[in-house]
């Protein structure tokens, strides 16, 4: 890896724990009451982060650099307040959650810049709120892929076995933390769409759907009118 390579990698790391740290101290609280019933993972809500104090956070962060460190020592003042099992359990859905978004993110469009980045993250998120393909992120993203009937081709057609390109991956873990953060907002550029398709192929589902708009090499659709949920 080259010095410069490396160092692009570590100015990364640092944005993404900063996103990390502002997410982790806005829903430790939230969580942690969801903890004391012993949930499954995918059972805690995506919903759980407060969205009022991320972006309260997030702002002022943007505003001034040098509250960085900051924003880091609050956040691990307010997990070591915790009890460890309610720590425990916060920490490991929010670190799945933005796994499993970036996973998505950067196998299904990772050539597609931020633009069509965004458009898949904003199909997970339809499908969330949506509640019949899952009800987390990881959830929704992982349907299916024990039955290999995958809803994102990727988890089921071996993608995930190969190398990642180091510098992209981080790119795109960036991106799915601001966006888990609200400091990048996802707006509606893909109306609605709960599916998606490369141009290169044509599904048979799609003749039973609603085409929306084509963003990069992706055509998007929502349920038609007469199938909506």
């Amino acid at each position: 890896m080259t010095k410069k390579t490396s160092d692009v990698l570590l100015r990364s790391d640092r944005v993404l724990v900063v996103a990390l740290a502002v997410i982790l101290a806005a829903a430790s609280a939230a969580v942690g009451a969801a903890a004391n019933n012993h949930p499954r993972t995918e059972q805690v809500a995506a919903a759980s982060i407060a969205p009022a104090s991320v972006a309260a956070v997030v702002k002022a962060v943007k505003a001034a650099p040098a509250l960085r460190g900051a924003v880091v020592e609050a956040a691990a003042t307010q997990v070591a307040a915790k009890p460890q099992s309610q720590t425990d359990m916060a920490m490991a859905q929010l670190l799945a959650e933005h796994r499993c978004l970036s996973e998505v993110m950067y196998y299904e469009a990772r050539g597609e810049g931020t633009e069509g980045q965004m458009a898949v993250a904003e199909v997970v998120f339809h499908r969330l709120r949506h509640g019949h393909y899952g009800h987390s992120i990881c959830g929704v993203v992982y349907e299916g892929a024990d039955t290999s009937s995958c809803q994102f081709s990727f988890a089921c057609h071996g993608a995930m076995a190969e190398r990642k390109s180091p510098v992209a991956w981080h790119t795109t873990e960036i991106l799915a933390a601001r966006i888990l953060a609200g400091q990048v907002a996802l707006g509606d550029i893909t109306g609605n769409a709960t599916h998606f398709h490369a141009v290169s192929v044509t599904p048979d589902w799609a003749d039973n759907m609603e085409r929306t708009v084509q963003i990069g090499n992706h055509i998007f659709y929502r349920p038609a009118r007469s199938h909506a949920l």
